[in-house]
């Protein structure tokens, strides 16, 4: 299934496509997709409803992010092979983990706002896992039976705030908007596997990132066996894998974002994302 969350006269609703690919208005069936409602048990009674019967959603989309009341946003850095050969880092060996807060989140199609006194602001186009139930101490073989589903992520990074600046890269990684997720939280039955998804991002209208998920150093399951070991994960966290080559940072020159930019990106049967700079 394809779970959406939408804005309508102020609101945030919950959507899901039907069998067509037309959203419906699920909000007779939850009052919201989060952590207590993307669980096995919830989503198998939504998978056996009549979607069709939904009222359809009318007009235009103005997609929120695909998963309400995010307790954790955990990010992983320098994950695929080729990205970190670009910018000139050995691959770590083991998952080098950061946070971004979940203040940055914002919908896949909202404005991004460069942060005040920011000169390096970049993109960073990702795989994000989103958790279904609790996982801790868990190992790499049981890791997919904790996955409610994934999504395309932004990762936008203001790369001075991150490694110039003292202290943790969570500065770079957790401004304002810099978060961008969905359009959809594609259910993980839809997702015949996770490490061979092509996924790549446009900059006014040139594509710069273009790569799979097979490059990954660290994969998706076994990422999930590793953060479980360290703290428990819950339902609506979310895990955003790392970016393939082509970020701004790693060009010669490096570019950067500037307001009046635009981006677009897209991960294969995850659906895209359209953001306008400011």
């Amino acid at each position: 299934m394809k779970l959406l969350r939408y804005r309508e006269n102020g609101k945030v609703k919950p959507g899901i496509l039907d069998d067509s690919g037309s959203a419906r208005d699920a909000s007779g069936l939850v009052e919201d997709w989060n952590g207590q409602t993307i669980t096995d048990e919830s989503l198998s009674v939504i998978m056996n409803s009549d979607l069709n019967s939904l009222p359809l959603v009318q007009g235009d989309i103005d997609y929120a992010p695909c998963v309400g009341d995010v307790g954790k946003f955990l990010c992983i850095g320098l994950n695929y092979s080729d990205h970190a050969k670009e910018v000139g880092m050995d691959p770590p060996a083991e998952p080098i983990l950061f946070m971004k807060a979940t203040s940055a989140i914002s919908g896949p199609n909202d404005k991004v706002v460069i942060p005040k006194n920011s000169v390096k602001s970049d993109w960073e186009v990702e795989l994000g896992v989103v958790i279904g139930k609790e996982a801790k101490y868990i190992s790499e073989s049981e890791a997919e039976d904790y996955v409610a589903g994934y999504c395309v992520i932004n990762d936008l990074s203001e790369r001075e705030f991150q490694l110039e600046k003292l202290g943790q890269w969570v500065k770079g990684k957790s401004c304002d908007t810099f978060g961008p997720i969905g359009p959809y939280l594609v259910t993980r039955d839809e997702v015949e596997d996770p490490q061979n998804l092509n996924l790549w991002l446009e900059l006014n209208g040139q594509r710069v990132q273009d790569g799979n998920t097979n490059t990954m150093i660290h994969k998706v399951f076994f990422t999930i066996s590793y953060l479980s070991q360290f703290m428990s994960l819950q339902p609506g966290d979310i895990i955003s894998t790392g970016t393939p080559p082509g970020v701004g940072s790693g060009m010669n020159p490096p570019t950067y974002l500037k307001a009046g930019d635009s981006m677009k990106l897209g991960i294969e049967g995850l659906g895209e994302q359209s953001q306008d700079v400011a």
